[in-house]
C-alpha cells in the first residue's frame, strides 16, 4: 500500500509541476503577444539595441515560417506532443524533476501557438534579431527551443545515471542511499 502511495505522490508532483510549467510558458507567451499588438500598433520598436527589435509578424507556418499554411497539421501535432508528454510524466514517476519542466516548456509553447492558430489561423511572432538574419519568433518558440534542447541534455544525463547506478554493485548502491538519510532524524 505505501508503495503505491508513494508512487502516487510522485506521478502527483511530477504532474503538477508538468501542469503549471504549461500553464506559465501559455500565460506567459499570450500576454506578450496581446501586449505587442498593442505595443506595435504604430509599427516596429528597437527593445534591445544592436540585438532585438520587436516587430508584428502573422506567421502561418511552423517555428520559423517553415510550412506555411499547414495550421491543421500544426494543431494536430501540437495536440500529439500535449498527449504523448501528460501520458509520459504521468507513467514515468521517475523521471527527474529538470525533465519533467522540460516536457513541459515544449508542451506550453506548443499550446501557446496552438491559441494563435485556433483564434486567428496564424501564430504572432515578434523577437527579430538584429545582429544576425534569423526568422521571427515568439516566447512559444524560445520555449519549445529550449525545451527540446534540455531535454535532450537532461535525458543524456538522467540515463548515464542510471547505467552507473546499473553497474554498481548492490553494497554500494544501499551504502549511499543509506548516506542520503544520514542526519535526517534532527530535521
Amino acid at each position: 500500500m505505501e508503495s503505491r502511495l508513494s508512487m502516487f505522490r510522485g506521478r502527483g508532483m511530477h504532474a503538477a509541476i508538468f501542469w503549471l510549467t504549461v500553464i506559465l510558458v501559455v500565460v506567459l507567451d499570450q500576454s506578450a503577444k496581446a501586449a505587442v499588438e498593442v505595443m506595435l500598433a504604430n509599427g516596429p520598436k528597437t527593445f534591445i539595441p544592436g540585438l532585438i527589435d520587436l516587430v508584428y509578424v502573422e506567421n502561418t507556418g511552423a517555428a520559423f515560417s517553415i510550412g506555411e499554411g499547414g495550421g491543421i497539421i500544426f494543431i494536430a501535432v501540437a495536440v500529439t506532443f500535449v498527449a504523448m508528454a501528460v501520458v509520459a510524466v504521468w507513467r514515468m514517476p521517475e523521471l527527474p524533476i529538470p525533465l519533467v519542466v522540460s516536457i513541459g516548456l515544449v508542451a506550453g509553447g506548443g499550446l501557446g501557438n496552438m491559441v494563435d492558430r485556433i483564434m486567428k489561423g496564424s501564430v504572432t511572432d515578434f523577437l527579430a534579431t538584429t545582429f544576425v538574419d534569423f526568422p521571427v519568433f515568439n516566447v512559444a518558440d524560445i520555449c519549445i527551443t529550449v525545451g527540446i534542447l534540455s531535454m535532450f541534455v537532461g535525458y543524456l544525463v538522467w540515463e548515464s545515471k542510471k547505467e552507473r547506478a546499473a553497474s554498481e554493485p548492490a553494497s554500494v548502491l544501499q551504502e549511499e542511499s543509506l548516506d542520503e538519510f544520514d542526519g535526517i532524524d534532527s530535521i
